[in-house]
């Protein structure tokens, strides 16, 4: 059959005994007995209903010995293109550029303003940072492709300060078929996007420190400090350069910027909440477990809030808010929950090592004050 006629049933019927057809919008499920492993049944199904339009999903029927195989339309592309994941893109190198350029290199937004080309002095930093957080969603991308999960390209997302972007997501669509599944592609983002961290740190290290002009220190008002993570100064120490100057007018090379971001956004990622990356290990490290964990780490987010207030005496605008937002933010996912996998098989010991391991790493980017006002 071809896509304007429905899934291509007739591929279906050679390795699926089908007992019943459901259809429920769009969507048609088949319910019946694999007649090869379920493991080799998407891999069998996934091209043929692809090239007739369809996005398979393999879950566990009704009864505890039947199969389900989901048909569900995929989201249309003009010519096959992915025009929002390019408008995104290009809308965040813009603005990555820009911010970029004030805040980083220095340029005044009035020469910005005559001149936008002055904007390409800062695509080092553009770089940096979208080079750690499209890596970071590759991994995932990659590893959903692997296992046969219909994940999207990554959407960037851009912003204005600090720098210039909110990050990046996919999308994941249809349903985890076990929780080794969720685990693999959970943990390939951090370990990928630390791995680029890591070597673009390297790089801006190495890089001449940058001069700042006079006209910064003229200018009256607070300056925001963006203090370094034990994984930074592990690398800075590695490679025998400074992280800070004697001279009060040299600051570290843009680029090292962009690992910072990189660090900031694994020890976010890996909160074990919700939609998020440590919630979707969590969740296929210790099953339904996953929930009271997640339970906690709001209150984790606020007692750390409440602590900097009260104790330190630091301002709510600085990393008092942002761990005050985060832990609101955490009560809202929480409510979603992770992917549920359709198979409930617990990991193997390697695969819980992994993700302690990757935890270790995410420990080694958290700072209780990651930005503060000085001044």
């Amino acid at each position: 059959m071809d896509g304007a006629d429905g899934p291509p049933s007739d591929v279906l019927e050679t390795v699926f005994h089908i007992r019943e057809t459901e259809h429920d919008g769009d969507r048609i499920r088949y319910y019946g007995e694999p007649l090869v492993p379920r493991r080799s049944l998407a891999d069998e199904l996934r091209e043929p209903f692809r090239r007739s339009g369809y996005r398979l999903d393999v879950e566990t029927g009704r009864e505890p010995h039947e199969t389900t195989v989901v048909a569900t339309p995929a989201d249309g592309r003009i010519d096959g293109v992915p025009w929002l994941n390019l408008v995104l893109f290009a809308a965040t190198v813009v603005s990555t550029l820009l911010v970029g350029a004030v805040a980083w290199y220095y340029i005044p937004p009035s020469d910005l303003a005559s001149n936008p080309l002055l904007a390409l002095r800062a695509w080092p930093f553009t770089a940096a940072v979208l080079g750690v957080l499209t890596t970071h969603e590759l991994g995932h991308y990659a590893l959903g492709r692997y296992h046969g999960v219909d994940v999207s390209l990554p959407y960037l997302i851009p912003f204005i300060l600090p720098f210039g972007t909110l990050g990046a997501v996919i999308r994941m669509r249809g349903r985890m078929p076990d929780r080794r599944t969720l685990f693999d592609i959970g943990v390939a983002g951090p370990l990928a996007g630390l791995a680029a961290t890591v070597v673009v740190t390297a790089i801006g290290l190495s890089l001449e420190p940058m001069t700042v002009p006079a006209s910064v220190f003229d200018t009256s008002g607070q300056v925001i400090v963006f203090n370094d993570p034990p994984l930074l100064d592990l690398i800075a120490t590695a490679l025998g350069q400074p992280t800070e100057y004697a001279d009060p007018t040299k600051t570290v090379h843009p680029v090292v910027i962009g690992g910072w971001v990189g660090m900031f956004f694994t020890v976010l990622n890996l909160l074990p909440v919700g939609q998020l990356d440590g919630g979707h290990m969590v969740r296929a490290m210790l099953g339904r477990r996953q929930e009271t964990v997640a339970s906690l780490v709001p209150l984790v987010l606020f007692a750390i809030a409440a602590y900097l207030y009260y104790v330190r005496n630091l301002g709510f605008n600085e990393s008092v808010g942002l761990w005050a937002v985060w832990g609101l933010f955490a009560t809202a996912i929480a409510y979603n929950g992770p992917a549920n996998p359709a198979d409930e098989t617990p990991l193997g010991w390697k695969r819980q090592a992994l993700g302690l391991f990757t935890f270790g790493l995410g420990a080694l980017c958290f700072l209780l004050v990651p930005i503060q006002l000085l001044g």
